[in-house]
């Protein structure tokens, strides 16, 4: 391959920028590079749309998403927005280029067409050509926030703890570095389980993290006797993904992002869970939502959609209010830590 020399981007930001995250909810964009299944460019656009007038102003994207494919139709989306009216997020750790053989393996969880194939590189000269490449594919001038992506034990592809102190010698140093220049707001890790994270915190400055399928109705504990803790002390925001769980906590065939991971264990608990929503008249698609906006550390969660009737039914179940009742019962049952917050009030966008 050629070697690529990155440009030296021109700062989005004052020298420094203030990084809080003020946007409660957002919308993932796993959907809109086919994840799951495969979405045609109407639909995306309509939901996209859709977002965009019930007040969604933060977006969270990655290269890997459809390699390539949702940032660019993310990209073509919020070019005609005004750039100052919103926040974006994607992720560096890979590298595309066009691979006119390759194509996604039958069982791969993304779905549809792709040309583009990729390498891992979390180096510093990495993050600088990743960052570029995202920008080019959105046709946008920056980019708000940085995830180092996929570094933890559930990516197969990876040493993950090799790939991690590739990152304390170039990856993090140079996100510090693009922060103090004012290309990004703020950087942190971007993954499916806390253990990553806490470890950045504990060798680096991130500022905020996006935590997947970590904190949710099924499953608590690690984000509330580590993650949390750790977060509050080093004063770095937590925006959570997954919280349904890849669907599971809808009512999908799946968990973990693979059909073949739900256990009966796991709908057992979704049946306990789904008999006491049942009891109390409460979709439990909207107690899972509001449920992982509770935490005091938790500054967002974002959320992906298909289409733009999901748009409307996230937001709506962001506005329903659910009594206290309804927790209550949740915690004598043992189906959640008696730590988890759950003095929740409906959100307003």
């Amino acid at each position: 391959m050629n070697e690529h020399k990155t440009r030296n981007p021109k700062p989005a930001f004052a020298p420094n920028p203030d990084s809080k995250l003020t946007h409660a909810f957002g919308l993932g964009c796993v959907a809109v590079g086919s994840g799951m299944n495969e979405n045609s460019d109407e639909q995306i656009h309509n939901a996209l749309q859709q977002a965009w007038d019930l007040g969604i102003r933060y977006y969270d994207t990655s290269p890997r998403y459809g390699n390539g494919l949702s940032e660019r139709r993310l990209g073509r989306f919020l070019f005609t927005q005004n750039r100052d009216d919103y926040v974006l997020s994607s992720k560096i750790g890979r590298l595309f280029w066009g691979d006119p053989a390759y194509s996604y393996p039958d069982d791969t969880f993304w779905k549809g067409k792709t040309y583009q194939n990729y390498h891992y590189d979390y180096s510093a000269s990495g993050v600088r050509r990743s960052i570029e490449d995202s920008l080019n594919r959105m046709g946008l001038s920056h980019l708000d926030y940085v995830f180092v992506h996929d570094i933890d034990s559930r990516n197969s592809d990876i040493d993950w703890e090799v790939r991690f102190k590739e990152c304390e010698k170039g990856a993090f140093p140079e996100l510090i570095r693009m922060r103090e220049e004012g290309i990004i707001k703020g950087w942190g890790i971007g993954v499916n389980e806390v253990e990553p994270i806490i470890r950045a915190m504990q060798v680096s400055d991130p500022d905020i993290s996006l935590s997947a399928q970590q904190y949710s109705l099924i499953k608590q504990a690690d984000s509330i006797n580590r993650l949390f803790p750790e977060a509050k002390k080093r004063n770095m925001q937590i925006v959570l993904g997954g919280v349904l769980e890849s669907g599971f906590l809808a009512g999908k065939n799946r968990y973990a992002y693979q059909p073949n991971n739900v256990t009966p264990e796991l709908v057992a608990k979704r049946n306990k869970l789904q008999k006491i929503a049942d009891d109390f008249n409460v979709d439990l698609r909207t107690a899972a939502l509001q449920f992982a906006t509770a935490p005091e550390a938790v500054t967002s969660i974002v959320v992906g959609a298909s289409s733009a009737e999901q748009v409307q039914q996230n937001i709506a179940s962001l506005q329903v209010a659910i009594p206290q009742e309804f927790w209550q019962q949740l915690k004598q049952q043992g189906l959640i830590m008696q730590q988890a917050e759950t003095d929740i009030k409906p959100l307003q966008l």
